[in-house]
């Protein structure tokens, strides 16, 4: 038995090497060890890794250089379960450094380490996958990449697993997937809300936080909220909020109720079971600043239905969104503002608020710049279409602040003040006290702003304040004429739009009227109209408005006036202009002296003085002239006086003899009662007054460019009155008609034509009571009184040579 022994022993040192201890400090030898075939040389060099790794972010580097990724990367496959195990846990410490994961992205890891985590596995190598997939799932495609291995669905199991460490490495997984809209979805259909609802009764709160973090996230989608609600986790999370022990908790959990109350179900839900009166309630009286504020936040997020507006309504959300203004906490004010913004779309609560405007008004003076804003925005929803609310701004001292806040640094504020103001003015005594303040100078700023909402909202103002004379000119004077010409090249729709719309309104005023015309207003607004993309009605009325303001530019660039534009004080036809170029104002052409101009002044002058004289060759003294300057100089001293002599706004001459003319023509034509008959007998004082009718073989007889040079001699102006020309031809003539029909209620247009050819087109309306309106033409020329159909061969010869 002993030999046969002594056999054995020499038999097995033949075969077999013994046992070796192997101990190394070199990190690389120990790498070398993981392609051994001895499991326990395998086993000893992933803990000797795993130790080292553990170390910190340094070591799992060094370990991914000496490449230590490829061989755990399939050991983590190995057959043997300790190798794998121990594998996985090297792999998931590892993962935490930002250039293990490039590595392992590239290694296409990913569907290796989800097949970890079937349930066959153990405990330990669940952990660890988990834990490798919640590094890595912080990368965009990775997140793709996971879904795509259909590796949610094995995570949301886990999330029922008795270890706690798997619970969170899964949950944390799952948190980073959700970030993608996509993924959200999935939870849902691999009905994960079970699941989820009951980690939040976990010993652990880091697992309660992170569930209550992932709720919240992925209870933007409605199916996901309809989920919640049907497994009753909203219940569960009001709960949570009236636990003392929970207060770490309680902010999240209002971020998930805060998504829920968006759907009007949810809403009514709470409303049965008296949470929504709890919620409220907290909202009130939280002590926490932090949770109060998501509580406000919670209320807001549900106000944006239109259904829970009601809701909010009937159960006096009203007193305390303005109770919670008070506290000195800028997140809670503004939070509350922003509520009350919100619920001010509801009729019934805009009412209720308007019994408490007084804090808002007081928090326009808060020293924080959100919460002026937020109380900004408030008070413009608070005030749209609402005349009583504007009065409660009003009478709570609020016009002051608010035109001071039109100078505030922050944009928002700016914006919000200015359309404000803007509801305000439409009560008349509102305006007028607006208007006290300074308001149009204070607009200019905001005019020149770069955020292209302050620059549409206060266009918008300036359309509301510029509806009288007193405020136009301040406004002229302050320079706001030219950054207002200067929004209309915006190429922002509304700023264009609103900035049209205040030119509008300011040319409703002569002298406002020819700045924007020197500002180059009319130039702009014609380029825009000519763009199918930049028109709109305001640029077209705003151009229209122009040439209301200044129909003789209208007529020197379009060579036509309607029967509405009616001719009156100061109208000049300088000729035709061609397109791009510029019409001069009168008083600069007076002093072009290359330049024929026909010129007509009002005939309404109640005196007129007799020693009618040239004053530097240009201007006329007359009685209107002397009394326009006796009227600013009464009661002034000789020193104002002399101020008032530098500072006269030049007046154009007046023509006495076309007031005489129109106070014939209106003995003549007031008798009549037919338009036909009126028409015809206007047409031949017209043209008996400027030399009678002329045969067409004659014309060139009639010696009218001789006639306009002698008055130009005689008068030393290159302005000549029309009342003066005695010889006229058809460009003369239909402009008399045109002035003079005007002024005895004659409907009539106006129309330039080629070669000093222009003509009158009136309408009979008595004649054709029944059927289509037709216009004639009038013959100043060669018949006077002579109508003509419009395209008829007679008009046609008459309007051509």
């Amino acid at each position: 038995m002993a030999k046969k022994g002594k056999k054995e022993a020499e038999s097995y040192g033949k075969d077999s090497f013994d046992p070796l201890l192997i101990e190394s400090k070199n990190a690389a030898t120990v790498v070398l060890m993981l392609q051994s075939p001895e499991l326990d040389v395998i086993l000893k060099a992933c803990e000797a890794i795993y130790r080292y790794a553990e170390k910190g972010d340094e070591n799992k580097a060094i370990l991914a250089e000496l490449g230590a990724l490829e061989p755990i990367s399939r050991l983590i496959k190995h057959e043997d379960k300790p190798v794998r195990r121990s594998a996985v846990m090297v792999l998931g410490v590892i993962s935490a450094q930002n250039d293990v994961k490039k590595y392992l992205k590239k290694m296409n890891v990913i569907p290796s380490v989800i097949e970890l985590l079937e349930p066959e596995e153990d405990v330990v190598i669940h952990e660890f996958a988990s834990l490798c997939l919640s590094f890595l799932s912080s990368e965009p495609s990775v997140k793709v990449q996971i879904i795509n291995e259909d590796g949610l669905e094995p995570l949301i199991g886990l999330l029922s697993s008795a270890d706690p460490d798997v619970k969170k490495n899964s949950l944390e997984t799952i948190y980073n997937l959700v970030q993608d809209f996509y993924s959200r979805a999935v939870i849902c259909e691999l009905n994960g809300i079970a699941p989820l609802l009951e980690l939040l009764k976990s010993d652990y709160p880091v697992i309660q936080q992170l569930t209550l973090k992932t709720l919240a996230t992925i209870t933007s989608d409605a199916e996901t909220r309809m989920a919640l609600r049907e497994l009753e986790g909203l219940d569960y999370l009001i709960e949570m909020l009236g636990a003392n022990d929970l207060s770490d908790l309680h902010v999240d959990a209002l971020l998930v109720i805060s998504n829920c109350l968006e759907d009007e179900d949810t809403m009514q839900l709470i409303q049965q079971t008296g949470a929504l009166d709890k919620l409220m309630q907290f909202a009130r009286t939280a002590t926490l600043v932090d949770v109060q504020r998501k509580a406000v936040n919670a209320i807001l997020r549900a106000a944006q239905n239109s259904k829970n507006k009601k809701i909010l309504h009937d159960h006096g959300v009203e007193k305390i969104l303005v109770g919670l203004l008070g506290p000195d906490n800028a997140d809670i004010r503004e939070t509350a503002c922003l509520a009350i913004t919100v619920m001010c779309e509801n009729e019934s609560s805009k009412v209720s608020f308007g019994k408490w405007g007084k804090p808002l008004v007081q928090l326009l003076q808060n020293d924080y710049g959100e919460v002026k804003e937020a109380a900004a925005l408030a008070l413009s929803s608070l005030t749209t279409a609402n005349m009583n609310n504007s009065i409660a701004v009003y009478k709570a001292r609020g016009i002051e602040p608010l035109v001071q806040l039109l100078a505030n640094e922050r944009e928002g504020v700016v914006a919000h003040v200015a359309a404000v103001l803007t509801n305000m003015s439409s009560q008349n005594i509102l305006r007028s006290n607006i208007q006290a303040k300074g308001v149009m100078t204070a607009l200019v700023g905001p005019l020149q702003s770069a955020s292209s909402l302050v620059q549409s909202k206060a266009a918008l103002a300036v359309s509301a304040f510029a509806c009288d004379s007193e405020a136009r000119e301040e406004f002229r004077i302050a320079g706001g004429l030219v950054a207002l010409v200067w929004l209309l090249n915006s190429n922002i729709n509304e700023v264009r739009r609103n900035a049209c719309w205040a030119v509008f309104v300011c040319a409703s005023d002569e002298p406002t009227c020819l700045e924007m015309f020197r500002l180059g207003a009319l130039e702009i607004l014609q380029e825009i109209n000519l763009s199918t993309c930049r028109k709109n009605n305001f640029s077209e009325a705003a151009l229209q408005k122009l040439f209301e303001g200044n129909l003789s530019i209208k007529y020197s660039l379009y060579g036509g006036l309607s029967s509405s534009d009616i001719i009156v004080d100061g109208f000049y036809d300088p000729g035709r202009v061609k397109p791009g170029k510029k019409v001069l104002p009168l008083e600069d052409l007076c002093l072009v002296s290359r330049t024929s101009l026909l010129f007509l002044l009002s005939d309404l002058v109640e005196s007129v003085s007799g020693d009618e004289k040239l004053v530097d060759g240009s201007e006329w003294t007359t009685g209107r002239s002397q009394r326009c300057h006796s009227l600013k100089t009464k009661g002034k001293g000789k020193e104002d006086e002399d101020e008032d002599d530098d500072r006269k706004t030049w007046l154009p001459p007046f023509d006495a003899d076309f007031y005489n003319l129109v106070n014939e023509v209106t003995k003549l034509i007031s008798p009549l009662e037919n338009t036909r008959d009126r028409v015809v007998e206007l047409a031949k004082f017209v043209a008996e007054t400027m030399g009678g009718g002329v045969e067409r073989r004659k014309l060139h007889n009639l010696y009218w460019e001789l006639h306009l040079s002698e008055l130009k001699y005689e008068l030393k102006s290159n302005v000549i009155p029309i009342g003066k020309i005695k010889k006229g031809f058809f460009c003369h003539r239909a402009l008399l008609f045109k002035a003079l029909a005007d002024r005895v209620g004659i409907n009539c247009s106006l129309a330039r034509g080629e070669y000093n050819r222009s003509w009158n087109v009136v309408t009979l309306t008595e004649e054709h009571p029944k059927v289509l309106l037709v216009p004639y033409v009038v013959d100043l020329m060669h018949n006077p009184g002579c109508l003509m159909k419009v395209k008829s061969p007679e008009a046609v010869r008459y309007q051509t040579i």
